[in-house]
């Protein structure tokens, strides 16, 4: 039986766009925050039905409104007043445009939460630049650190940085929740991507620091933990892969058994680990030779009872097939007014007491303007139909 949703009585004002701003604000409506997502009016179809919006916007409600109108501006105002907490990611210059900066807002509600994420701050000599998630790999050093040895970069085949942002900023909310619960006080909460994504490099940033070494890209071989073979390595079937690790001889012996013990294995060269490892190269060409002749659920399955570790490298279909995913109830339905029954990631937090709900899908444009024009605002149809028809609302 699900309990009452640990966020029952938040309620968010939901700026945000692209997948940082928007995880986050999905990760607060998942335990039940309010969230309403405020949107531009649109003249055209019905908005909001692409596979992107609706991954990152379930749970939540759509206000469709023209902030380039004083109007609009007052509405939302409006709305910020009885809400706990506003979220944006856009560039610094935009909110104060509107008049929703912090120091404007805080005017009409002291104890209002405020948190700006934008891809370099709201301070400093390039607070102004504009940044994605790729560009926020290469500033913070991920896509340096992200190939093989003596590559060009590579960097990351998504925008991990917009997911360690967004799981950042719902902390930072959670935090500024808290403190405001003892204290009675809100606060404004500065989030610069880059500066997020950044941390996550720490062990580079220290070797620099202490021993003037700049951190080179390994590839799939870990510079911290000595194993061999090591690696991500094609097997049988189109683009199909697995990733094993062999740490010691006991895992070595297990690893040959498996393998039928070919006479390359029994060689001096590949006797210890430390031998092992000055022939990688070498050891991984034949270790590939193998797992070639099978597809990746087989190897994995070889090598796991054998005591060594190894896993396929899904890709979505496989994850949608997972048994391990399947069994916790990873995955979410949610019924679309447009889209039918879609299926979503679920949260991967299991909370006993207030586990995540999962009540609707992501809103149409606009979906939502009755219930917070009417019953949280306390317009009047007149008032409604009137702003409307002056293209303040969508």
């Amino acid at each position: 039986m699900e309990g009452k949703a640990a966020l029952a009585n938040l309620r968010i004002v939901d700026f945000t766009w692209v997948l940082a701003g928007p995880y986050a604000a999905r990760i607060l409506a998942d335990y039940g925050a309010e969230v309403i997502k405020i949107q531009p009016v649109a003249k055209w179809g019905d908005g909001n039905i692409s596979g992107y919006f609706n991954t990152w916007n379930r749970n939540k409600l759509s206000l469709s409104l023209n902030l380039g109108k004083p109007q609009g501006v007052k509405i939302i105002k409006r709305l910020i007043q009885i809400s706990d907490v506003v979220i944006e990611n856009f560039s610094p210059r935009v909110m104060w445009n509107w008049g929703l900066d912090y120091a404007s807002l805080a005017e009409i509600k002291p104890e209002l939460i405020m948190l700006s994420m934008s891809g370099l701050g709201q301070s400093g000599i390039w607070k102004d630049r504009i940044a994605f998630g790729a560009t926020i790999h290469a500033f913070s050093g991920l896509t340096a650190t992200t190939t093989f040895p003596g590559q060009p970069p590579m960097g990351l085949g998504y925008s991990y940085a917009d997911h360690v942002a967004g799981l950042m900023a719902a902390l930072a909310i959670l935090e500024a929740v808290e403190y405001r619960h003892r204290s009675g006080q809100g606060q404004y909460i500065d989030l610069s991507e880059l500066e997020a994504a950044a941390s996550l490099l720490g062990v580079a940033i220290l070797d620099y620091t202490v021993n003037h070494r700049i951190t080179s890209p390994v590839g799939n071989h870990p510079s911290y933990l000595a194993a061999a073979p090591h690696g991500v390595y094609r097997c049988k079937g189109e683009d199909r892969w697995c990733a094993l690790a062999v740490f010691d001889d006991t895992q070595w012996e297990a690893f040959c058994d498996v393998l039928g013990n070919p006479s390359w294995t029994n060689e001096e060269r590949f006797a210890t680990l430390s031998s092992r490892l000055d022939n990688l190269e070498e050891l991984d060409r034949l270790v590939e030779g193998w797992t070639l002749e099978h597809i990746p659920e087989e190897v994995m399955a070889l090598l796991q009872q054998a005591g060594v570790a190894c896993g396929v490298v899904q890709d979505a279909g496989d994850l949608s097939r997972d048994p391990q995913l399947k069994s916790r109830g990873f995955f979410v339905q949610a019924d679309h007014p447009i889209l039918g029954k879609t299926s979503f990631d679920g949260s991967p937090i299991k909370l006993s007491a207030t586990p995540a709900q999962f009540r609707r899908a992501a809103p149409l444009l606009g979906q939502d303007n009755e219930y917070v024009l009417a019953e949280l605002l306390g317009m009047s149809e007149q008032e409604i139909a009137k702003y409307t028809e002056e293209e303040v609302f969508g």
